[in-house]
């Protein structure tokens, strides 16, 4: 028998499924780019794109992605689809975190605003510990409005607080309600209104192009109620008509609609119609007495952008999903 011949590059020839099992090895083993097989295995760099596929196809190679590591991704996917929004932003971490939250939002905030915007600012804990941690930068002609009257914060994150740090930090000019969040009549918030000086401050709500708001929750240790907006027995009224959260310290149904009660009358300030429809609505909340609440603030329209963490997200995610089924 005459002796087999080596072909002309000296190599042995090999049978497909060797080169297969030879190319997925150096490529997912032995880390080696595609040129690199191609030489090692005297192929085209097709040829090597085509072992992997197919070592792939036929269950030799298992591409496994980590749930846990991608659920950042598929969550902010699935509310940015969900509720039409521009973009989502997700802390991590597999805890709630009001202050992970707020400095990812810090951070994104001056790159959400242009020269000649007018920013209206809601208040509470999340957005003051926001304006606690924005990055100093020069914004020409920027308003920011307070959107919210004066409220008897024990914590130090009052309504004036957050919209003048805010507009400190980008060199902006500050307009603040110099009236209370909430007054002893409906007589006494259209005779404040009225005045000059505050029916001026008022008139910049109407010229508001963005707006920064959380979303506050229905629970009797809320800021609501802390602050003295609201009392227990009017938190049990409204809780009892539908009430799930709070926008600018108005209260909102499931569906996001503003529902208007025996509060309203008396309180002076931006209501949660102003903002849907705005080019801008920046969303920033996070906890788990937040998820129904900030759910229906997507459901509402009011945010085109955001930020919370990794446990919220996946709890409104599960609501939504829930409701589907």
């Amino acid at each position: 028998m005459p002796p087999r011949k080596t072909p002309p590059s000296g190599r042995t020839p090999r049978l497909p499924d060797d080169l297969i099992l030879e190319a997925a090895w150096l490529y997912y083993y032995e880390d080696r780019n595609q040129s690199e097989i191609a030489d090692a295995l005297g192929v085209s760099r097709s040829s090597v794109v085509g072992y992997l596929q197919q070592a792939r196809d036929r269950g030799i190679v298992e591409v496994r992605l980590d749930p846990k590591s991608f659920a950042r991704h598929h969550h902010a996917r699935t509310l940015k689809e969900r509720y039409g929004l521009v973009d989502v932003q997700i802390a991590p971490g597999d805890e709630f975190s009001l202050e992970r939250t707020a400095h990812l939002a810090a951070r994104c905030l001056p790159d959400l605003l242009e020269p000649g915007d007018t920013l209206g600012v809601a208040w509470g804990q999340t957005v003051f510990t926001l304006s606690e941690h924005v990055t100093t930068r020069s914004i020409a002609d920027l308003t920011v409005v307070q959107m919210v009257g004066a409220v008897n914060s024990p914590y130090g994150f009052d309504s004036e607080s957050c919209a003048s740090r805010i507009a400190a930090a980008f060199r902006g000019r500050c307009v603040n309600l110099h009236v209370p969040a909430i007054v002893s009549s409906a007589a006494m918030a259209e005779a404040l209104q009225r005045e000059s000086v505050i029916a001026a401050q008022l008139d910049e709500l109407g010229h508001i192009n963005k707006a920064l708001f959380a979303v506050g929750s229905c629970e009797l240790n809320s800021h609501i109620v802390t602050s003295g907006i609201a009392g227990p027995e009017d938190l049990a009224d409204y809780r009892a008509r539908g009430a799930v959260g709070l926008i600018c310290s108005r209260f909102i149904d499931r569906a996001g609609r503003h529902l208007a009660g025996r509060l309203d009358d008396r309180m002076i300030g931006l209501t949660p119609e102003k903002i849907r429809g705005l080019a801008t609505g920046i969303l920033v909340s996070s906890g788990a007495d937040k998820i129904v609440g900030m759910a229906a603030a997507l459901r509402g329209g009011y945010a085109t952008h955001l930020f919370t963490d990794l446990p919220t997200a996946a709890g409104i995610v599960e609501l939504g999903n829930s409701a589907a089924g």
